[in-house]
């Protein structure tokens, strides 16, 4: 079957998602639209959020995208509109999206930076609802409906994504590195994220890590230009990939599977195979801390499979283009791969997926160009396209 189920996509709210969830009374303290001087402008506590004309391209000719700011009537459908996204996934060959969140932020970072943590709590839900029943339910089995959890709260989060999951959700989305959120990190010693993770394990739902989610992208200074920090934006989730093989969390969550969003795979067999000559060449680093100066004995850091084990059984990476990736594609792992159109932001490939793939996977046998481009998906993610589904005309 031709078509591609794209892991990696955005969504820019609608400006009703949170005022029509809430109480009238707090339809000013929810996220929403104020329209100013030629843009729409959201608002949210102290904070205002524009939506920059660069930040979204799909469907705009070279010559019109330049920096400003955008507003709903300038904006083409497909960015907010479920049913009109569903022509353009048409037009490109894409069978099913995955999409990640704008005002939200991509994890959710906008709740968590709020004052009022209870409101906060309620947008979160608010948006989990929308999710579900609005965005991925106005064209079932077209988008896997990804949710977001309120970070600060991990028993909170844990209940959230019960709640989710029950209605339907199929990803919850996490920072690639919470610590830089200025919350405990995967290595807590009190296991901070275990109710979250927990709830995640019992549920199946895969966790879905985007670059930047830890709202930072790596530069080499202030004055670098924006190509710098578009070249070495990958490693956030080579950062995160060290955090997960070496956490534990992989074997005390069995069923966890994590996948990483928009950063390629070429760097995966480098740090698969770091990994494993690290383990091998500091077997004192399982007992000891090479910043304990007292070198006081510690839990055994050492992890009980290889790097290679856990990354085939628990990580994913996902590709839009990646050459070198794909020609030492068995060093990943052709069950580990899956692909991405990252519509509608401007490095994706609207409206040419479907060509991007035949042109990147050439050479493939059948088999491994299905698993990247649709099998891999409908098995991580639990997933069965509208194409499959009984009584479809699509």
């Amino acid at each position: 079957m031709d078509g591609l189920i794209s892991v990696d996509d955005h969504v820019i709210e609608p400006p009703g998602l949170w005022v029509d969830r809430v109480p009238r009374a707090d339809r000013a303290r929810v996220p929403h639209v104020v329209e100013e001087d030629g843009a729409s402008i959201w608002h949210y506590e102290d904070v205002r959020i524009p939506m920059p004309a660069l930040f979204a391209q799909a469907g705009r000719d070279e010559a019109d995208i330049v920096p400003g700011l955008m507003t709903y009537t300038d904006m083409r459908a497909g960015y907010y509109d479920a049913a009109a996204r569903t022509v353009d996934m048409d037009a490109d060959g894409i069978l099913a999206s995955l999409c990640f969140p704008t005002i939200p932020r991509y994890c959710g970072q906008t709740f968590l930076e709020a004052k009022d943590r209870d409101l906060a709590l309620t947008c979160v839900k608010a948006y989990n609802d929308w999710m579900v029943e609005d965005w991925a339910g106005a064209a079932p089995g077209r988008f896997i409906p990804l949710v977001i959890i309120p970070l600060w709260d991990p028993v909170a989060a844990g209940a959230e994504v019960r709640r989710a999951a029950a209605m339907g959700a199929k990803a919850v989305s996490f920072s690639e590195n919470p610590a830089k959120l200025g919350l405990p990190s995967l290595h807590d010693a009190d296991g901070f994220w275990d109710p979250f993770l927990e709830a995640v394990n019992e549920t199946g739902m895969p966790i879905c890590i985007h670059f930047g989610s830890s709202s930072m992208v790596p530069t080499t200074s202030p004055d670098a230009p924006i190509y710098v920090s578009a070249l070495l934006s990958p490693l956030n989730l080579a950062y995160a990939t060290a955090d997960w093989l070496f956490s534990h969390k992989l074997h005390q969550f069995p069923k966890l599977k994590i996948c990483l969003s928009e950063g390629g795979i070429g760097w995966i067999p480098f740090i698969l195979e770091r990994a494993k000559y690290s383990i091998e060449h500091m077997p004192w680093a399982r007992k000891y801390d090479a910043f304990d100066y007292d070198l006081h004995q510690q839990d055994d850091l050492g992890p009980e499979a290889t790097p290679m084990e856990l990354f085939r059984d628990h990580i994913y990476g996902c590709v839009i283009n990646d050459e070198f990736g794909i020609k030492n594609l068995d060093a990943v792992g052709v069950d580990n791969v899956m692909m991405e159109s990252d519509y509608p932001h401007g490095d994706g490939t609207f409206p040419n997926s479907m060509a991007n793939a035949e042109r990147l996977l050439a050479g493939l046998d059948a088999e491994t160009r299905y698993k990247l481009m649709q099998g891999n998906a409908r098995r991580v993610f639990d997933f069965v396209p509208a194409c499959d589904r009984v009584g479809s005309d699509v």
